[in-house]
């Protein structure tokens, strides 16, 4: 069986490990919450989508609209 100090040195650097690590966790957490906080502000602010998202909604709806027309012509895709 390891002595007694040896023990103690290992629980005790384990256990400081894990409050390192919870501290880490609390913390990335926290940034995490302020973030999707900042997202949502942004979005109830209406905000707009940015150029190249609006561009790809609108190349979408082109797309979706050419296969509506296809079937109404009755074109198999």
């Amino acid at each position: 069986m390891p002595p007694v100090e040896s023990l103690l040195v290992l629980s005790s650097a384990a256990l400081a490990g894990l409050a390192l690590l919870g501290g880490f966790a609390a913390w990335g957490w926290a940034g995490w919450l302020k973030l999707k906080l900042r997202e949502l502000d942004a979005r109830s602010s209406g905000a707009e989508l940015p150029a190249v998202g609006q561009r790809i909604d609108l190349a979408d709806l082109k797309e979706r609209i050419r296969k509506l027309e296809a079937i109404a012509a009755g074109v198999d895709l």
